[in-house]
């Protein structure tokens, strides 16, 4: 099975046809959770030397990089982590990463109420370009993430910013930087660069370099999702599913451990707001509720899923990363 390759330029404003675009987009959500984005828009050069500074950094001896330890973070969950830190179903990922968010003043309202997850971001004073690479790379996944979540709303049926009137007005976001070293002969069997799991938010935008690995299980069969040049690979999480009925399905997936070379990874998630409520759409999910716990990896229902978008991605947040849980 192979992955559809979609225009999204219609939904950037790069003329076309923007319904159809979203239907393209709707079939590939229910189908498989994940598809291609091309016709974006997004600076190739950008990309580039976000991942040029992105290699500088992870070629830091280790010392230097824990001078921006996640510890130093705080509540705003940022900053570095080494590798084997990072849990998927308990147990250690072969990776290591950067962890970012929307850049908040220490003097802005959700900082100083000390809401977790939202503060200044860490950057590296060893490689100084990779802070302004960071902030341009999130202002443009952002707008993407908006352009996408349109043609969400549309390709359910709802007004074009049904989403983001409910939702993602002031989305909740988070970006990855993640470094995938070429594989140990220690390192064992069972152990995998990021273990089966599905995203916990409503969509996730990947970039990533050209030594593929990661796969996604699509209708029981895992397949792979090679880099394609120009190309974003998109996935919905669990809260698309949570709020379309299980109409639209949060694809599992994994990262193969890396081989001789490394890899970088760069997810970037566009997720609800920290107050959102998670309330299935009504007029999204008017046939029964599709739950498929059984086939899940976790054996978990997204759908008993209730709260907020924050109380629920704390929870999440604990079992990834136990020792931050304390700072929450």
């Amino acid at each position: 099975m192979e992955l559809s390759i979609i225009d999204v330029g219609p939904l950037c404003g790069r003329g076309g046809d923007s319904e159809a675009a979203a239907a393209h987009i709707g079939k590939a959500c229910r189908e498989s959770g994940f598809f291609y984005a091309v016709g974006h828009g997004v600076d190739e050069g950008l990309q580039t030397r976000l991942f040029e500074s992105s290699r500088q950094f992870f070629e830091l001896d280790k010392a230097t990089k824990l001078a921006i330890d996640m510890k130093h973070g705080g509540r705003a969950w940022r900053g570095f982590f080494p590798l084997g830190r990072e849990l998927t179903s308990g147990l250690p990922d072969l990776k290591e990463g950067l962890y970012f968010g929307a850049e908040l003043a220490p003097e802005h309202p959700l900082v100083r109420e000390r809401i977790p997850l939202h503060g200044p971001n860490l950057f590296p004073a060893a490689v100084p370009t990779l802070r302004s690479c960071v902030l341009d790379w999130m202002a443009a996944m952002t707008q993407l993430g908006h352009a996408l979540t349109a043609g969400i709303s549309l390709s359910l049926g709802l007004d074009s910013a049904w989403i983001a009137d409910h939702l993602t007005r002031d989305p909740l976001i988070l970006f990855r930087i993640f470094h995938y070293p070429p594989r140990q002969a220690t390192d064992p069997d069972e152990a995998w660069g990021v273990g089966e799991h599905t995203d916990y938010g409503l969509l996730t935008i990947l970039a990533q370099d050209e030594v593929g690995g990661l796969e996604a299980r699509s209708r029981g069969v895992w397949i792979d999702v090679p880099p394609i040049q120009g190309a974003f690979v998109c996935n919905i999480g669990d809260m698309l599913d949570r709020l379309t009925g299980g109409h639209y399905r949060s694809t599992p997936h994994r990262v193969r451990p890396a081989g001789q070379r490394g890899r970088l990874s760069l997810p970037f998630f566009f997720d609800p707001g920290f107050a959102a409520r998670l309330e299935p759409i009504q007029a999204a999910a008017p046939q029964a509720i599709i739950d498929d716990r059984a086939d899940r990896w976790d054996r978990l229902s997204v759908h008993e899923i209730r709260g907020t978008y924050g109380e629920y991605l704390l929870d999440k947040v604990s079992r990834v990363f136990p020792e931050l849980a304390r700072s929450f």
